[in-house]
């Protein structure tokens, strides 16, 4: 072994390096992307879940027990209900993680010891429904009327009051499968078009840009829906996972992300110069998907930052879509906030992607 031909081998990977900048910037923005997200944005006591008060009484005792409640962090009051069933159709909607319902004879009930007030949560979060209950420890208010005994705090979670993982995980497992393998297939597409020299070929025949991206999302569609389907039957053969809305509307919302996710594949394609940069821009959209999405850690718990970059990724928004479905009964009418969401982020990658590729081999 002569050091002088290792030293030139050496720089030559080192001048290799400054020259690919995609590669350059990946070697410090992935560990400084981790980094941020593990130490900032994640966090599993999540504060100040969205909640609606139902409160029937109206007395200043129930006044000053919501308030209680919202002082202790846990919650944030952003709507109010007139009744109990309100805030469990707002609940199935997604509009809010808890609901407070305060009964009518409040009064009465604290005098009798018995349960004054009824925390609803939505238990298709494992990890919210935990914080919930913190709020069963507030104590009651006894500056008006005292108790003779001490008054409970009832808590209430509804689409999976056994609390089971896997009815939390497999939804969410669709997602992050669907945007694994599909941003992967599709952002290399172009790219190995190129390196396998079939550009050229392409380029003499009379297909348009459009027809050629269409043409190349559509199988790719086609698996991934059928690895949707692989996750649901196994999901309610293994784990009785339920599915109390509608399956068509379970396989219209993968569709959804799956097109998404095809159009972001192919965007990345356009941009990259190889095959390695593609997986490399690949696993910078899969990480803060998987992490700021509410898959693995709950929403909730993020600071704003990273609440307003989970909002830009589709994965997001297939979670919602997809719990509210399958664990909720909701339908997609009720959650089209996130379904326009997603036919947009459709539109706008879809188009960038065609408008960036040139059939030329530069």
């Amino acid at each position: 072994m002569k050091l002088r031909r290792l030293w030139a081998i050496v720089l030559k990977e080192v001048r290799q390096l400054r020259r690919d900048r995609i590669t350059l910037a990946m070697i410090v923005m992935i560990p400084v992307g981790q980094l941020v997200l593990f130490g900032y944005a994640i966090n599993l006591n999540p504060r100040g879940l969205t909640a609606a008060v139902a409160d029937q009484a109206g007395t200043a005792a129930s006044r000053a027990l919501v308030m209680d409640l919202v002082a202790t962090g846990v919650i944030r009051t952003v709507a109010e209900a007139d009744t109990p069933q309100q805030l469990v159709g707002m609940l199935r909607r997604g509009e809010i993680s808890v609901g407070i319902a305060v009964p009518p004879d409040f009064e009465r009930r604290r005098v009798d010891g018995r349960e004054v007030l009824q925390v609803m949560v939505d238990g298709s979060d494992t990890v919210v429904q935990s914080a919930a209950a913190q709020l069963a420890q507030t104590p009651v208010d006894s500056s008006v009327a005292a108790p003779r005994k001490t008054a409970p705090i009832g808590v209430v979670a509804f689409y999976n009051p056994q609390r089971r993982s896997p009815v939390n995980i497999v939804p969410g497992l669709i997602g992050v499968i669907l945007t694994m393998t599909m941003v992967m297939f599709t952002s290399v597409a172009i790219v190995r078009e190129r390196e396998r020299g079939n550009m050229e070929l392409l380029i003499t025949t009379p297909v348009s840009r459009t027809e050629l991206m269409i043409g190349k999302v559509l199988p790719y569609a086609l698996i991934g829906l059928i690895q949707t389907s692989v996750v649901l039957l196994l999901g309610l053969w293994l784990f009785d996972v339920p599915i109390k809305g509608s399956v068509l509307e379970v396989y219209i919302a993968a569709v959804l992300l799956i097109l998404a996710n095809l159009a972001l594949g192919l965007m990345i394609s356009t941009k990259a110069a190889s095959q390695f940069q593609a997986m490399q821009m690949t696993v910078f959209i899969l990480l803060p998907s998987i992490l700021l999405s509410g898959f693995m850690f709950p929403y909730a718990g993020m600071p704003a930052p990273a609440q307003w970059l989970a909002e830009v990724l589709p994965m997001t928004h297939f979670l919602r879509l997809i719990r509210g479905v399958m664990l909720r009964g909701a339908g997609l009418l009720e959650l089209w906030h996130d379904v326009a969401y997603l036919l947009g982020f459709i539109a706008v990658m879809m188009s960038l992607a065609v408008s960036r590729f040139r059939k030329r081999l530069d």
